[in-house]
């Protein structure tokens, strides 16, 4: 009689010596979550022989949101930076190539009380799965006490993957008088919320999670006050066997 060897990780005889599947040993195995900026790599020779397939989720960084600066008896306000892009993909094992790189988006930088905040990174895997970072809120408004509307900011591109989709705009200021008025909230995205608008001196509201813009800051009454640093990305690898 013919003889084989099992691999008890996934199967298992049973006591009437039929070979079964162990239940969720072919399943979903692990789950990588990357959510410090930079630069990784992934080989898929450090999972076999078990790994099938890959869920792969890319949230882009969000925008960062620009600084404001009054002079006396007047007011600024700033528009929000946008929502960094997100995009998912299931992959076959077999479309993987031996090493695919990983980039993580970094939030946008904050800007000064003159200058524009900075636009998130771009998040992506390999080339199958690309997700675009927030546009930055920049310093429209210049000082004064009379009043003005700046348009929001507007939201990146889909992306690329099995479902890709832009970042939410971000809000856009308004001054009424040189001593009221309100700055732009962050942008929204799939995996963050953007920053809340101030109508008070300051930076604008961080924003939460992965991949929010910052909200723009205000300032009135000879404040100056720097922006605000958007929301970082992240990379989520659900491995299954």
């Amino acid at each position: 009689m013919a003889s084989v060897c099992v691999d008890d990780e996934y199967f298992r005889v049973g006591d009437d010596g039929r070979l079964t599947i162990i239940p969720g040993s072919l399943s979903l195995r692990d789950i990588l979550y990357l959510k410090d900026e930079g630069t990784y790599e992934f080989k898929k020779a450090d999972y076999a022989p078990w790994l099938s397939r890959i869920f792969v989720q890319v949230q882009a960084g969000g925008g960062g949101a620009a600084g404001a600066r009054a002079g006396a008896g007047m007011l600024t306000a700033q528009p929000g930076g946008s929502g960094g892009g997100y995009a998912e993909r299931l992959i076959d094992v077999s479309a993987l190539g031996a090493t695919e790189t990983v980039i993580v988006g970094a939030g946008g930088a904050a800007g000064t009380a003159t200058t524009d905040g900075g636009p998130g990174g771009n998040s992506s895997f390999g080339g199958l799965c690309t997700a675009f970072g927030g546009n930055p809120g920049g310093a429209e408004m210049p000082s004064g006490n009379t009043p003005m509307c700046i348009t929001g900011t507007s939201g990146p591109l889909a992306g690329a993957g099995d479902m890709a989709q832009g970042g939410g705009p971000g809000g856009g200021a308004i001054r009424l008088t040189g001593n009221e008025g309100q700055s732009g909230e962050g942008g929204e995205s799939r995996l963050g919320h953007g920053g809340w608008q101030r109508s008070s001196s300051g930076g604008g509201g961080a924003s939460r999670g992965y991949g929010g813009g910052a909200a723009g800051a205000l300032a009135r009454d000879g404040d100056s006050v720097n922006g605000t640093v958007g929301g970082p990305g992240i990379v989520i690898l659900w491995l299954f066997a």
